[in-house]
């Protein structure tokens, strides 16, 4: 595509108070013109929806003034209602943001740009709820921008191509221009506590769920009834919870051996409703230590989109829009483009280089139970080039190589559990209380049952792994030799601490003699279904995939590259595991949530192998002991030991792990120097010696 770097943009980067005031007044003024014009082409009907729609933000923000809670409960809940209301899936068909109805208006070429444009205004709608007025006044802006690019041509002066481009030009500069303003914001909360819009709404909840509607995301009876279920529990059942949480995070640093005492910040992430819990986990960090970042799962051109959120969020309106739009960025994304996004980040990573040396990493809590989603694959869906597909992985790789050397991997650490929402069923309490039982197993005798199998793994040279009632796996995963059997390890013996809950033992695989078929029937990856996904190995490396959610092969091939392989040729397998949590899998299918269940507890539930980084990326170097004391030293494969000398080869900012469930596995044996298998699960059942107790969860 063409680079518009060389283009002089029209945006300006910082003001003054007093100057930002008239900079918003003025544009209010030319947007109301816009919003009262009578004219009804079809342009003018597409910006006076986005002026209107800006005006109304603008409005909310000035009704809010900086202070939510002296908003009215009701005043909240139309909002709610209103600024949703446009993707809605009842309302999605006609909504300019529908790349299938702005193509169906404006035909293909303008099509993509009135989408962009649509979905762009939508992102100020946390700018009115944080009052990030310059936020509002950006986009605000390039509606004007545009209009102008629009308005100046006479009907048929241009074509459609011509005109697409103009705009192309202007969105261009628009982010080209602002990268830099929010990139700051963008590390800001990623870093400082300072930020705490959400901690001041989470501290301040109580019994009355009318909270919720402060954070102005949407919001729904999924996280009404699950806040009301949080407060009805006693206070132990919280603490013991929160403990669990919050224990499985400094677990992590005493394990690994990195001192926490040097750290001044967690990151919470979660899904609003669990406001009780987070109350309560704020308070545990705070007395070791540790202020709370707690930041939105934001959305637009600056920070992308995605189906699975990242921060603190509420009920998904659609998550087709969010699929439609994931490569929005595709429109304008060049090389120019991603060097100057790089150079904002690192300059705002300097601003911000206290604060992130002082960062200890994510706590985050997930939920399931949502209804799956599976999306549409439109073919007015803007995708990435393979040329951008390129731009794309240098920009994942760089950015995600400058996190680590401004918040040090070998320093951080992290901890992951997961709770259902009440959107799971009827039998939602039932399934609660079992989730917590499978939180909080006993750790002491899943370390002994546990190293039982990574004994009998140390002396193999390879595992392999077979399929059984439809399941065509037959993968053979080559192990490390051990030089010290004595004191080195090849598998992490993994209880509750940073990967909550409890049951796996996990390793990084060589990739040299790697090889063979992983499939599995049904799956839930990145909060998308896959139907008979299938990765073919070649000495470690995904070289051929497919997939049965679309009729036509292509498509669920290209749906595996972006949401799976993340544009990435051939993507190595980075861990290869056991799980351990028979509980897990037993009561899961007793109360039938085993569909909902997330990566975190599914990869629990059957041996499980990750495309991607390994579990140990960005801290390889660090020396990791089991609790006999043996140092687990498969922390490396051949790509991530590429680290020393092109770190830009080493690292795929992903991870992803596919779960076989025990009743798809027909075998999975070590298989020993001599070629001498020892089975460690046959048809679904432990059958080493030693692990005879996991086997008494699926006897009742």
């Amino acid at each position: 595509m063409e680079e518009f770097g060389n283009f002089e943009g029209n945006f300006e980067i910082e003001s003054t108070d007093e100057i930002l005031a008239e900079r918003l007044e003025l544009s209010c003024t030319r947007l109301k013109e816009i919003a009262e014009d009578g004219e009804s082409s079809k342009w003018f009907s597409f910006f006076c929806v986005q002026a209107s729609l800006l005006l109304r933000i603008k409005e909310i923000a000035d009704i809010i003034g900086g202070d939510i809670s002296k908003v009215q409960a009701d005043d909240l809940k139309r909002f709610n209602r209103e600024l949703y209301a446009d993707i809605l899936p009842e309302n999605y068909a006609h909504s300019y943001t529908n790349p299938d109805y702005a193509k169906e208006i404006f035909g293909e070429e303008c099509g993509a740009a009135v989408s962009v444009i649509a979905a762009e205004m939508r992102s100020a709608i946390a700018c009115a709820f944080e009052n990030d007025m310059d936020g509002i006044l950006i986009r605000m802006e390039l509606l004007l921008e545009l209009y102008s690019s629009v308005t100046n041509f006479g009907e048929g002066e241009v074509s459609d191509g011509e005109l697409a481009d103009f705009l192309k030009k202007d969105i261009y500069l628009y982010v080209s221009d602002y990268y830099e303003t929010e990139s700051v914001k963008r590390i800001g909360d990623l870093v400082d506590p300072g930020r705490d819009f959400a901690y001041k709404v989470i501290m301040s909840s109580g019994e009355d769920t009318d909270y919720l509607y402060r954070f102005g995301e949407y919001i729904t009876d999924n996280e009404i009834k699950t806040a009301k279920f949080l407060n009805s529990l006693d206070e132990a059942e919280i603490e013991s919870m929160a403990s669990t949480f919050t224990e499985g995070y400094r677990r992590g640093f005493v394990l690994t051996g990195k001192d926490l005492s040097k750290k001044t910040s967690v990151n919470i992430r979660y899904p609003l409703g669990f406001e009780r819990l987070i109350k309560k986990a704020i308070d545990n960090f705070e007395k070791i230590g540790l202020r709370c970042v707690i930041y939105r799962a934001k959305q637009g051109l600056f920070r992308g989109y995605s189906v699975s959120k990242n921060g603190f969020f509420g009920a998904n309106p659609n998550p087709q829009y969010d699929f439609d739009h994931q490569e929005d960025i595709s429109f304008i994304l060049d090389g120019q483009l991603v060097t100057r996004h790089l150079e904002c980040l690192k300059a705002a990573w300097e601003q911000y280089f206290d604060e992130a040396r002082g960062h200890a990493g994510p706590a985050v809590l997930e939920s399931f139970g949502t209804r799956p989603f599976v999306p549409v694959r439109k073919q007015t869906l803007l995708r990435l080039s393979e040329k951008q597909q390129k731009i794309a992985t240098r920009f994942r790789t760089e950015s995600g190589t400058m996190t680590n050397h401004y918040i040090p991997g070998e320093e951080r650490s992290f901890t992951i559990m997961a709770l259902p929402v009440p959107e799971i069923g009827d039998r939602f309490e039932d399934i609660f209380k079992s989730v917590i039982r499978i939180n909080t197993l006993d750790n002491a005798e899943f370390t002994a049952i546990q190293q039982s199998i990574i004994d009998i793994l140390d002396t193999a040279e390879y595992l392999h792994v077979t399929g059984m009632n439809g399941n065509r796996t037959d993968l053979k995963v080559h192990l490390m030799k051990l030089e010290d059997p004595a004191h080195q390890t090849k598998f992490e013996n993994c209880v509750a601490d940073v990967n909550i809950p409890v049951g796996e033992v996990f390793t990084t695989p060589v990739l040299e003699g790697t090889n063979g078929v992983l499939h599995v029937t049904r799956v839930y990856l990145n909060e998308l279904e896959f139907k008979n996904l299938e990765l073919d190995f070649t000495n470690g490396r995904v070289t051929d995939y497919s997939c049965g959610n679309f009729e036509d092969e292509a498509e669920g091939r290209k749906y595996i590259e972006e949401n799976v392989l993340f544009h990435q040729k051939e993507l190595p397998m980075g861990e290869a595991a056991i799980g351990t949590n028979t509980t897990a899998y037993v009561l899961s299918r007793k109360y039938g949530f085993e569909a909902f269940l997330p990566i975190l507890i599914a990869e629990k539930t059957g041996p499980h192998f990750a495309v991607g980084d390994t579990c140990y990326s960005h801290a390889e170097d660090i020396s990791v002991y089991n609790p006999d004391g043996k140092e687990i030293v498969s922390r490396d494969n051949e790509i991530s030991s590429l680290r020393k000398n092109d770190p830009m080869k080493a690292y795929f900012n992903c991870h992803t792990d596919v779960t076989i469930p025990y009743e798809e596995l027909g075998l999975l044996e070590a298989v020993g120097y001599d070629g001498t298998g020892t089975a460690i699960i046959k048809e679904g059942r432990f059958v080493l010696p030693g692990t005879e107790e996991l086997n008494k969860a699926f006897e009742g």
